[in-house]
């Protein structure tokens, strides 16, 4: 059987410098990672960004290929993709395109997105269609950089825009480029009450990557395989059974792992093989 591909994410190695995570992820197994765009690992921002000569150099070194970006986007910070008002949006795309940028120019396939997020005391429909608009706009520059995103569903807490996998659906379609595709998050997917099944179901070939994390019973998300209540292995057998050979990526994110993320990341590793029979 022809298991994903298990990237780790530096995301939780926020208290710890970029080799660290690099080092770190060899040592447990990972031969390739999905890099947040943290300031203190990457900076970018709507002028510019960082040289990407240590990011380059440490990758190399360790043997852990960079499949794709996950920047940073959601409330409170500034690169809203929904954004309201002309300089809002001009920097906000600004920003995205040099995120793709910097994509293509380290190899990796893909860069992550959301819908970005409305105001409360607005109509939904309004920030639906800025954010429509942003993501045909940021698709068509990465359309033309060889970069593919990848819509990933918020928590309710996160946005009233796209939750589920019916919204993923719906704004893809709205967007209507094919440089978009579907992120399945497995946290935002139970808060949401969907299944794997419902993301195949609606978006087929368009799921291209998946956030693949743990779910504590009383709704926590995000958590190292093994510290919720999912049973991981089933759903690690149903992405296989529904034809997904891409990327799972181990978006451990929680205030319990900032101390030892890499003690997280290897428990996630050694759950993974022992799935696999490895």
């Amino acid at each position: 059987m022809e298991y994903p591909q298990l990237a780790v994410m530096n995301i939780s190695h926020r208290y710890f410098d970029l080799e660290e995570f690099f080092s770190s992820a060899a040592a447990s197994g990972y031969t390739c990672c999905e890099l947040w765009t943290g300031a203190m690992h990457l900076y970018v921002d709507c002028h510019g960004y960082d040289s990407l000569e240590q990011v380059r150099e440490l990758s190399q070194r360790y043997g852990v290929r960079i499949v794709g970006l996950c920047p940073e986007q959601n409330n409170p910070k500034p690169w809203n993709i929904a954004a309201r008002g002309n300089e809002a949006r001009a920097r906000t795309l600004a920003y995205f395109k040099n995120v793709v940028d910097i994509a293509a120019e380290l190899g990796a396939e893909q860069v992550m997105v959301s819908s970005g997020w409305a105001f409360l005391n607005e109509p939904i429909e309004d920030a639906w269609g800025r954010s429509a608009s942003m993501l045909r706009a940021i698709a068509e520059h990465a359309g033309e950089r060889g970069v593919r995103l990848v819509l990933e569903a918020l928590q309710p807490v996160e946005s009233m825009i796209v939750n589920s996998a019916a919204d993923t659906k719906r704004m893809i379609e709205a967007v209507d480029h094919p440089a978009l595709k579907a992120c399945l998050d497995m946290g935002a997917m139970a808060v949401a009450g969907d299944t794997i099944d419902d993301y195949f179901d609606l978006l087929g070939d368009d799921v291209a990557h998946v956030h693949f994390v743990d779910v504590a019973a009383d709704g926590t998300t995000h958590l190292a395989w093994g510290d919720g209540d999912r049973d991981m292995r089933a759903d690690l057998d149903r992405l296989v059974a529904r034809g997904y050979r891409g990327v799972v990526s181990a978006e451990t994110y929680d205030g319990r792992y900032f101390a030892d993320p890499a003690a997280a990341d290897a428990q996630v590793m050694a759950e993974y093989r022992r799935a696999i029979g490895a």
